[in-house]
Parts: structure tokens; sequence; C-alpha cells
């Protein structure tokens, strides 16, 4: 495995931090959450990267994870409470993953202190031979410091090319067997705070979606060509259904996926809702794991 990291996975990371640079000052009450969503991943492009990594996620105050605007989406970010931005981009395959917490109103600072400050303390822990749960231990000290909870349901995850979340995962508590850091591996680490019970339960509606490449079932005319459009398209990565959404000469986009997700031809990602309603914060970095310690990618300017 390489001691250095390549290339199109450091430039990956640099796309990232820049589109977040810019986005975050469009983060504000009244804006509507599909221009920031749109925004981010038309950035995403335009700053050199070769697609999108995954759909870019905005999601408010208990939502944890994966809400991604739906097609003609109404909505708008409220005038107070926190708001996750996540977005990622790919280089020839290799990925980027990060995320920032916006207080719209200067509210609820230490949510986004503690989940911050869990984000750096993992980083400074991380190199070869440490072992996963000693970082879960590291980030659920740091947030329980500001009087609240990690997320426990959630971890931050491998990345390897073509494969957003592949292998092993970083928890964001402690854990007593775990595996080490190796040099040459790569990571999203994405520590979560809440003032909740730290659960996630499912929401009942799914706007990101991935390709079963190896699903071969049976299916109606209309289901087959989003099938074949998607995997042709997006390949291995997560999407969303307003991707779709244009496509000319296609039956309901929306009933198509559902068949196609009955079928397992693909997979379904629900919004990930906090189990007590609790506000949830989240900060994420990429990071690649050299014999000195961590190198970041995804590291903005003013950080």
């Amino acid at each position: 495995m390489s001691t250095k990291p390549h290339p199109d996975f450091l430039l990956a990371g640099r796309i990232a931090a820049r589109v977040m640079s810019d986005i975050v000052k469009d983060v504000r009450p009244g804006i509507k959450v599909l221009r920031v969503c749109m925004l981010a991943e038309k950035k995403i492009l335009e700053y050199g990267a070769s697609g999108i990594a995954f759909p870019c996620n905005v999601s408010i105050n208990e939502e944890a994870a994966h809400y991604t605007s739906p097609p003609a989406d109404k909505r708008v970010l409220p005038d107070k409470g926190l708001v996750k931005v996540d977005l990622g981009a790919h280089v020839n395959g290799y990925l980027s993953d990060t995320a920032v917490t916006v207080d719209l109103d200067g509210s609820y600072e230490k949510y986004v202190f503690a989940a911050k400050e869990a984000l750096n303390a993992a980083i400074d822990t991380i190199r070869p031979g440490v072992r996963l749960g000693e970082v879960g231990a590291v980030i659920e000290r740091t947030i329980k410091r500001s009087g609240l909870r990690p997320v426990h349901q959630l971890s931050g995850h491998q990345l390897k090319p073509w494969i957003l979340h592949a292998g092993k995962s970083v928890p964001n508590i402690s854990a007593a067997k775990s595996p080490e850091f190796l040099v040459g591996e790569m990571y999203a680490v994405e520590p979560f705070a809440t003032n909740g019970n730290g659960t996630i339960r499912h929401s009942m509606v799914s706007y990101i979606y991935s390709n079963d490449l190896k699903n071969k079932k049976k299916l109606d005319r209309s289901a087959m060509q989003v099938r074949n459009i998607a995997r042709q398209r997006f390949g291995t990565l997560p999407w969303a259904s307003r991707w779709l959404h244009h496509l000319k000469g296609t039956a309901d986009i929306d009933t198509a996926i559902k068949n196609l997700e009955r079928v397992g031809a693909v997979r379904g990602y629900p919004v990930l809702i906090e189990g007590k309603n609790g506000l949830v914060s989240q900060f994420e970095h990429s990071i690649f794991v050299g014999h000195e310690g961590c190198i970041v990618s995804t590291r903005r300017n003013v950080e």
C-alpha cells in the first residue's frame, strides 16, 4: 500500500474544501435547501472534479444525515437551528467527504464546538497502529466534556477508490476490540454530537440511492431503463432521485425507483433522525494515514 496519498485523493479533498468554503456563506435563514444542494454540486464539477461523490446533504436540527432535496423541494432553512452540510467530490474515483455544521442564529454554539473539537482530537490521535476504537474513545470523551452525547449509531468510514463506505468503520464511542489504522489507508472521520440519546431512527423517506450492480432481477421496461441509466451514470457511487427527473422518454421516475428498490436493484438511504429528536451537530474530514499521522485532504483555509 502506498505511503503517500495519491494526487487525485488530495485534489478531490481540495475541491470539496473550496466548495464548502463557498457554500457555507449561503447557509442562512430563508434560503431554499434545494439551492444549497444544487449550488454545491454545480461547484464541485466547476472546480475540476471528475464527478460528485454523493448528493449534497443538508440535514436540519434532529436530522443527522441523508437529507438531500427531492425534485422541486420547497423547504427553506429555518430562522434558528443547526444545519449540517455534507458534500464530496471524486477525481478519477478517489473520494473526498467533508461536513460542517452552521448555527443559524448563534443559539447552539456548544454543539458546533463539541463536534468540531472531537474531529480535531480524532485527527490528532490517528496514526499507524492506533486502534479505531481508541479514536472513538477520544471522540466520546471530547463530546461529553461539552455536556452532550456522541451519536453512537453513526460512524466514520474507510474510503477506497469508487467505494464511499469501504471496510473499516471509525466509531464515535469507545470500542474494546477494533482493528488498527494502517499506513496508506483513507478514511472519512465524522463525529456527531447531540442532546438526545445518541441513537438513530429511519424516517419514512429516501432521496438518496445506490446501485446493486450485480442484481439481475426481471423488471418492467420503465424500471429497467432507469436502472440502466443509473448504473451507467453513477456506478458504485450514491445518487439523488432528483438527478434523474430531467430524463425524457421515461415513465414516472419515482415509481421506477420504488420498483428497483423493491427488487433490490437499488438501495435507498432513509433520512436519519436522532432517536429522541435531539439536536445534532457534525463535522467531518477526509484523511490519509501517513507514517507520522494524518494528512487531511479536506481542510479549509479558515481552519
